[in-house]
């Protein structure tokens, strides 16, 4: 409804938080995904008004935890590419989204978090004046100071007389590239204040529309392909280029063309594992001879203190990015750095290269895919002698669980990877043959894969979504708040526990820096956690199907008995107890 256009009055008519609504339907927000408070009564009274009235507004998603409102804000976006919104109470909602926001902005995705503020009168002065204990605690200097790291955008309300123009504004940050959440904060009497329709302009995102990223300098991109023209060992390293389907098609194009390695570092899978350039997650046996190297749209290509570039190799760094301000420290490599669309300027960089491919280029390209093809096989070798070893009762191989679970999906089914030690597992056994099925959290804050495989579920009811974390992240992601969530909305997915009974990374971390010290002396590392915990009985206490897994033996029945549940509408929990740390 374009209340604007429909009445002409300067009577007040309705609250901002009527307008707060109409303007979130107006800039495509589809969901909020919530968790109320005293704050939110206007809001919540006005979602009564507006269906009373049959008026169109965002749906409500209710959370019963903060991180599980982002991060089903963060899956519902990576899906399709939409921007929703979050709405908590708030600073101690905003708190509790920190890590969700932390994980969402190095992720580089869209979202709108909304909290209110303590009301500011005390004397019921104005509507929404403060009336119980938590208005006088609950309001901290900076509010955003909270999130403001993994911000792009942040504001406070002043009036209602803007609240459109305001969301318009949010949005069009957020859906700009690169990509990432913004922030707006409403105190309980802005939202009481009442507005004619006619004060009340639309803001249209056609006229207020989000920046896009073109192409590159043309004379660059020629630049780049002379440089692959000539290169003997070219390789490229990408992190989340997947995201855009065209990014994806134009790395696979170039690398076929041009025989070029692709690794994917961390992130979203970027191209067919099936291409015949794909050859694994880590480039470090390769940086040491590259001589002309791509990092396409990636945060961290390699670790430094492991590995060193070539001093006399070419690298070009393309990417929405490119110098990670986000980031205080940031420094590999980019004799040519082109921020744009990476996979126009890609485009670009193989029209050009095609125009000047000789017969000895088109020989050395033969050679190197030869030499690509012997990794391939070399890295399909090594996955299927890993999952033989099925490990044994009470230490099943993680390795043997992922295989045997790869043979079960189909090609757009998703997984979200927060195996964290036992994620090199699921990457290696589960090659996945569509870009943007295979995800990690570009972030570090865990609890993340339970929420993004809800959000998607809500985007892409089709498909079946799988969670695979450890117990420390299952912990971290708020699983009885992810299980309500299922149950109450119709949500289905399968949470996988790779159960070692402990933070595996925390001991690996002290290893690597103590490699012989008092740590590994006294076997002590501070990273065992509670070994007879029965996650399945999580699951079951919101009506999910579970089973607790011990035995090597009953794997793929198992498996295949948590799918069928899930794909028949019902969510599943599969506590798998594997090689302990």
């Amino acid at each position: 409804m374009e209340t604007s256009a429909a009445r002409k009055t300067n009577v007040p008519e309705f609250s901002t938080a009527y307008y707060l609504l109409e303007g979130l339907k107006e800039t495509g927000i589809d969901y909020l995904f919530c968790n109320f408070g005293t704050d939110h009564a206007p809001i919540i009274d006005e979602m009564a008004h507006r269906k009373k009235l049959g008026e169109p507004m965002p749906n409500v998603v209710r959370c019963p935890h903060e991180n599980t409102a982002a991060h089903m804000a963060a899956g519902y976006a990576l899906v399709t590419g939409r921007g929703q919104g979050v709405l908590v109470h708030v600073d101690v909602g905003t708190a509790n989204t920190a890590n969700g926001m932390h994980n969402i902005f190095r992720s580089r995705l869209p979202v709108l978090l909304m909290a209110g503020k303590a009301p500011y009168t005390v004397n019921n002065e104005l509507v929404g004046s403060r009336d119980t204990y938590v208005h006088f605690i609950q309001e901290p200097f900076d509010q955003a100071s909270l999130v403001r790291p993994y911000l792009k955008w942040e504001w406070t309300l002043p009036s209602g007389v803007v609240v459109k123009e305001a969301l318009r504004r949010a949005a069009s940050i957020m859906q700009s590239e690169p990509r990432g959440p913004v922030y707006l904060m409403m105190q309980r009497e802005t939202l009481t204040q009442t507005w004619s329709a006619d004060d009340i302009r639309s803001y249209s995102g056609e006229a207020y529309a989000a920046t896009s990223r073109g192409g590159g300098d043309p004379k660059l991109a020629e630049a780049i392909a002379d440089k692959l023209l000539t290169a003997e060992h070219p390789i490229l390293i990408t992190g989340y280029a997947g995201r855009h389907a065209h990014s994806a098609r134009a790395i696979d194009a170039l690398a076929q063309f041009a025989g070029i390695a692709v690794y994917e570092a961390h992130a979203t899978n970027n191209i067919s594992h099936n291409s015949p350039c794909f050859v694994g997650f880590s480039a470090e046996k390769a940086v040491p001879k590259t001589d002309a190297g791509l990092l396409v749209d990636v945060d961290v290509p390699w670790f430094p203190n492991k590995v060193q570039a070539r001093p006399d190799s070419f690298w070009a760094h393309i990417d929405i990015d490119t110098l990670k301000p986000g980031s205080p420290m940031w420094s590999f490599p980019g004799n040519i750095r082109m921020q744009g669309d990476s996979g126009r300027i890609l485009e670009q960089v193989l029209e050009a290269l095609k125009a000047k491919a000789t017969p000895k280029f088109k020989d050395a390209v033969a050679a190197r895919m030869a030499r690509i093809k012997a990794m391939r096989d070399e890295r399909h070798a090594q996955r299927a002698k890993l999952a033989a070893d099925k490990g044994r009762p009470g230490a099943i191989n993680p390795h043997y669980v992922t295989a045997e679970l790869a043979k079960l999906l189909d090609d757009e089914d998703m997984i979200f990877n927060e195996g964290i030690t036992n994620a090199a597992a699921v990457f290696l056994q589960m090659p996945r043959p569509v870009p943007n099925t295979l995800i990690v959290a570009g972030g570090g804050g865990l609890g993340w894969s339970s929420g993004m495989a809800l959000g998607a579920k809500l985007a892409a009811p089709d498909r079946l979504m799988v969670q695979i974390s450890g117990d420390g992240g299952f912990y971290f992601g708020n699983p009885t708040s992810a299980f309500a969530i299922a149950q109450q909305y119709k949500l289905p997915y399968l949470s996988i526990v790779l159960d070692n009974t402990g933070w595996n990374a925390v001991k690996q971390s002290t290893l690597r820096v103590y490699p012989e010290g008092e740590a590994k002396t006294a076997n002590s590392f501070e990273s065992e956690l509670a070994p007879n915990v029965h996650f399945s009985k999580v699951g079951e206490a919101f009506g999910a199907y579970a089973e607790e897994l011990t035995d090597p033996e009953e794997v793929p029945a198992a498996l295949t008995r948590c799918i069928q549940e899930v794909r028949g509408g019902r969510a599943a929990l599969l506590h798998v107890r594997v090689t302990k740390l």
